[in-house]
């Protein structure tokens, strides 16, 4: 299970990286000006950290919040009359968890609209 797994993923990533460089290669075909492919690679290659930050933003925060409902989970099933101070520090600790999330989100919104790359390409 866990090889297939595997090469799944590894197939995914390569089709992921062959239709990105693909379209930047389409775009850089299409213009003959050197200022507009560096742009459209330079805006591509953000699009890409974009997703990639928001990925691993989302798999931390979903791996955390899991970790955290499986352990009040199993804590309540020890210890039932302790179940409001358990699930008053879960929810603490699931919303601290989300920040990371919020704060992923919040850098691939940098890096798609305030790119500070994009006036040295384009300057």
């Amino acid at each position: 299970m866990r090889k297939s797994l595997k090469g799944i993923t590894i197939f995914m990533i390569g089709m992921g990286f062959l239709f990105v460089t693909a379209a930047v290669a389409v775009a850089a075909e299409a213009s003959p000006d050197t200022l507009a492919n560096n742009k459209a690679l330079v805006v591509a290659c953000s699009v890409i950290a974009a997703a990639i930050a928001m990925g691993f933003g989302a798999i931390g925060a979903g791996s955390g919040m899991g970790q955290a409902t499986g352990g009040a989970a199993n804590a309540v099933g020890r210890n039932p009359d302790g179940q409001g101070k358990i699930m008053l520090t879960m929810l603490v600790g699931m919303a601290m968890t989300e920040s990371i999330a919020i704060y992923a989100l919040v850098v691939s919104l940098v890096i798609l609209y305030a790119n500070p790359l994009i006036k040295y390409v384009a300057g």
